[in-house]
Formats: C-alpha cells, structure tokens, sequence
C-alpha cells in the first residue's frame, strides 16, 4: 500500500472524508487504521495498517455475524499486533494476498464477495496460521462482555444464585 506523504498532517475527520469520497474500504496510514463506512479506528504498533485491516476482514469471514459491530473484531484481534505475532501474521497475510492474487485479484480486502473470501479461507484452512488466528478469535470475540447481549446471553449464572432462579423457567412457548 502506497502511503502519501501528507497523511501525518490529515485530521482524522479528513482522512475519513477523503476515504469516503474515492469509495476505500479501509484507511490506512503511518499506524493508523480507519473504516470509513464504520465507527472505528485503530492504532496499530507493530503490524502494517493493511494487515490488521485484513486481519479484522478475516475475523469477519471466519466468524460471520451480522449483527455485531466491526469494532468488536478489532478488539479480538488487537491481540496479534505484538512484538511476538507481528511477524507470523505479517507472513500469513502476506501469503493470503498472494493466494488472492493467484485467483486474480490484487489483495484479500479486494475481493468484494464473502462467498469468494470464503473459499479463499477454506483454501488455507489447514494452515497454522489460518488454525491460530481462528482458535485465537474464539476467545478474543466471544469472551467480550459487550458481545453477549447481541447473542442473548446474560453471562455466567453461578454469582447469581445459578441458572434455576435466574430464567431456566422463564420459556413462554413450552
């Protein structure tokens, strides 16, 4: 991705109007990830913007949920922009990109369709990066507390006195 040199002296504000207006998916920028079709953003401290823009695109691939927000994937995969991952994630999207340019298409965030990502996705399933970051989002998305509610789940009922006075008998269609 080619950065420009004026994107330091943009505002955020400008940056996402810009974004919008040429029609970009993300917004990417000297450790500063935008969506601008979306209420988040994100620094990032060790791996390339691009990356963790097509890491949350893979989050959202691999755990489909349309009704929880972009900024839910971010923080599941915030994780990965460490010391220690950048460099396994940094090779794994880079071998995912070049997976997407063998079907003809410049990068992972280019393909348009979830159906067409999704077998690009099941194409390097076996890998162990594909396994890492799957079994990671496993925990990094369901385990927050703001998720919950958009499943129904009122979390664990054991501090409440267990499942037996807190709604086990509350089904009205039964």
């Amino acid at each position: 991705m080619t950065r420009s040199p004026d994107f330091r002296a943009l505002t955020r504000r400008q940056l996402l109007t810009r974004a919008s207006a040429v029609g970009a998916s993300f917004v990417a920028g000297a450790g500063f990830i935008a969506a601008p079709d979306a209420a988040w953003a994100a620094e990032t401290s060790h791996l390339e913007p691009s990356t963790f823009a097509t890491l949350v695109q893979m989050a959202r691939d691999i755990y489909p949920h349309d009704r929880i927000p972009d900024a839910y994937y971010v923080i599941a995969v915030k994780g990965y922009d460490s010391v220690e991952a950048a460099g396994r994630v940094e090779a794994g999207i880079a071998a995912l990109n070049e997976a997407a340019r063998g079907r003809g298409h410049g990068h992972y965030l280019d393909i348009g369709w979830e159906r067409d990502r999704v077998d690009l996705l099941r194409s390097i399933e076996g890998s162990a990066f594909f396994q890492t970051v799957r079994s990671g989002l496993v925990t990094g998305l369901y385990n927050q507390k703001a998720v919950w509610p958009l499943f129904g789940y009122e979390g664990e009922s054991f501090s409440h006195g267990g499942y037996i006075d807190r709604g086990f008998d509350d089904i009205t269609w039964l």
